[in-house]
């Protein structure tokens, strides 16, 4: 490593006294300070708000709804808007370079995000019985949380991606870190007041992305120019295969809450626990094995556009050289975060959220986080080369391993989860590893709006 210029001597040669504080700032791609740190805290936020929302409601068993709604609405939101936001933040960014406005193109958007809001809305109404009797345990107020909180995250990706393409990274790291501490600040102000209900905290969790949106949209930060009109071939060159990967990815990201939740029977079990304390239990079991993924995701938004650029340059030995290094560090993450899991993650839990859950089981689950944790990257990696019809097949794939493995792994309800969760992350990686080294050979270039799409294809909020 360099010597800090500090230190260097007066008389040494420009070159020898290391980076300048502008050159080490430029050495990072636009916007990975900002959304790096709010990525951190929308992740602090979310193991936060699982503490104060079972204390708030009046334990775990009171907390399974919220358990429930938490992640069937982070299985559904960035599955269905995150391709909205990259194609808004890739056509915004090409009349940026271009010296055009891109409100056209915010429109256009826009009512194509009205239009696929409504229609999952009006499936999730068409639903409401089955997701209120078999999900929510006969309470449909949880399922109106649930549509609220849908269309809340549909303007949130929107201006997410206003800010991405007109490279404001703070503005959108805003929106990103201020939708976790808006939540956890009115559960935390229900729990001082004394309200138990719900409902409340569930609604605390459907509007929260809305007061970020408000706040930059004052600032005028999503202020876009007039342009040229803009037609469907500029706004959704990739949109299809962006949004079939992107619902699996996403589903799958939150599948195990939600299967544990369908399959559970009622009543208790042969110890006397009943299945709505152990459903949630496990729901927190799923956050702490996610915890090396919440770090590396924030460390990964500096990696992989620069390893781009990289290939953008064609310094392509440099470029899989990183890649090495990359991924080796997500497989030692990996490894260390399992067996921690395996060692301390019960006392872990037991500490932080008063549930209890085997070492096996939360091994099991911090070895899927950390196999999904490598797809993620490898995958982003496949789009910076332009592959997203080949993402999109593979996150269809494992989708399907994830139906297999838990329809064939076991007869016990949260092994046969564990296991699913599992095979889907493994068929994955495999996928998109055989993915990147096609494209690599290929000699596949990638452009600023691959790596931008890049950049932001994270369907993983909390």
């Amino acid at each position: 490593m360099s010597s800090p210029p500090s230190k260097a001597s007066p008389h040494a040669p420009a070159a020898s006294r290391g980076p300048s504080l502008a050159a080490l700032r430029t050495s990072f791609p636009e916007g990975t300070i900002p959304v790096g740190i709010a990525l951190l805290i929308a992740g602090i936020a979310t193991y936060a708000f699982f503490i104060v929302g079972e204390k708030g409601v009046g334990g775990a068993d009171e907390f399974r709804p919220l358990n429930s709604l938490w992640f069937a609405t982070f299985a559904l939101a960035p599955g269905f808007f995150l391709p909205l936001e990259q194609e808004l933040g890739r056509a915004i960014g090409h009349r940026r370079a271009t010296g055009q406005g891109g409100r056209p193109v915010v429109a256009k958007v826009g009512r194509l995000g009205l239009a696929l809001g409504a229609a999952v809305v009006v499936t999730l109404l068409a639903g409401g019985s089955f997701l209120a009797n078999e999900y929510f345990d006969d309470d449909w107020v949880m399922v109106a949380a649930l549509i609220v909180a849908f269309a809340s995250y549909a303007p949130a990706h929107l201006a997410r991606g206003v800010c991405s393409g007109s490279g404001r990274f703070r503005p959108y790291a805003i929106i990103m870190g201020a939708d976790g501490l808006v939540r956890l600040a009115l559960c935390l102000i229900l729990l001082v007041v004394g309200v138990e209900a719900v409902g409340a905290y569930a609604f605390a969790i459907a509007v929260s992305p809305l007061v970020g949106i408000a706040y930059v949209a004052y600032r005028g930060q999503l202020h876009t120019e007039p342009g040229p009109e803009a037609s469907w071939k500029e706004v959704t060159p990739n949109l299809g295969w962006l949004l079939l990967g992107s619902v699996f990815a996403a589903g799958i990201l939150n599948a195990g809450p939600v299967l544990t939740n369908l399959l559970a029977p009622d009543g208790v079990d042969d110890s006397g626990r009943t299945w709505d304390s152990q459903v949630s239990d496990f729901g927190k079991g799923v956050l702490l094995a996610r915890i090396p993924l919440f770090m590396f995701q924030a460390v990964q938004a500096a990696l992989l556009p620069r390893l781009s650029r990289l290939a953008a340059s064609g310094d392509f030995v440099e470029f899989r050289a990183g890649l090495k290094r990359l991924f080796y560090l997500v497989i030692v993450v990996g490894v260390v975060g399992t067996v921690g899991a395996l060692a301390l993650g019960p006392f872990a839990l037991e500490k932080v959220y008063d549930a209890k859950l085997e070492g096996t089981t939360l091994a099991i689950l911090a070895a899927g986080s950390a196999c999904y944790m490598l797809a993620l990257a490898l995958a982003q990696a496949v789009i910076a080369l332009k592959g997203h019809k080949l993402v999109a097949i593979g996150w269809v794939s494992a989708g399907l391993a994830l139906a297999l493995g838990t329809w064939l792994g076991s007869d016990e309800v949260f092994r046969r989860v564990e296991i699913g969760l599992l095979i889907s992350s493994v068929t994955a990686v495999f996928f998109f590893a055989a993915a990147l080294r096609r494209r690599l050979d290929s000699g596949v270039r990638p452009d600023d709006a691959s790596v931008l799409e890049a950049f932001t294809d994270m369907p993983f909020e909390t």
